[in-house]
């Protein structure tokens, strides 16, 4: 199982399938998802847990996509199933969010909120976004606040129960 490097989202996605599945994977780290997809697509490797990077690779028939490991078939793969669909409960997204310092005022935060939320909203960014392969998640800030508390209880287990350790 090829990952970008130890510890990265892509190795703890690994990591969680494992512990669903019981499946033995042998983690093969590498220095970036770069190295790691010349492998896959070499056959020095079987699998990979990829991010939506790979995506050119898929619709160019290089790579095959077995599984999206978001909870929802991707917009961008809709024929693709999620792992959930056959590991129930599983899942795993790369995930991007804009903060501010503690201290910021209320209503400077709901302003900035109201204003990402209105761009992401924009038809042009929203296509561009698709075009990546993105999904757009909007949320309130105490959603947010939640959601980050969660993924850190989430992975955190993850990362103590495999052992993962920085080189």
């Amino acid at each position: 199982m090829a990952s970008a490097g130890i510890g990265t989202p892509l190795h703890v996605s690994g990591e969680l399938f494992k512990m669903m599945t019981g499946i033995d994977l042998v983690h093969v780290p590498y220095k970036g998802a770069a190295p790691a997809h010349t492998d896959l697509l070499g056959g020095q490797v079987q699998v990979m847990f990829s991010d939506m990077s790979s995506i050119q690779l898929i619709r160019a028939g290089k790579l095959r996509a077995l599984a999206v490991t978001t909870s929802t078939r991707a917009e961008a793969l809709p024929d693709i199933p999620t792992v959930g669909e056959f590991v129930p409960g599983y899942e795993a997204s790369v995930w991007q969010g804009m903060g501010a310092p503690r201290n910021t005022p209320a209503e400077i935060v709901d302003k900035l909120n109201r204003e990402i939320d209105a761009g992401l909203a924009d038809p042009n960014m929203k296509a561009r976004l698709a075009d990546l392969a993105f999904a757009v998640f909007a949320s309130s800030p105490a959603e947010f606040g939640k959601f980050i508390a969660a993924e850190t209880e989430k992975w955190g287990k993850v990362i103590r129960t495999t052992n993962i350790k920085p080189e």
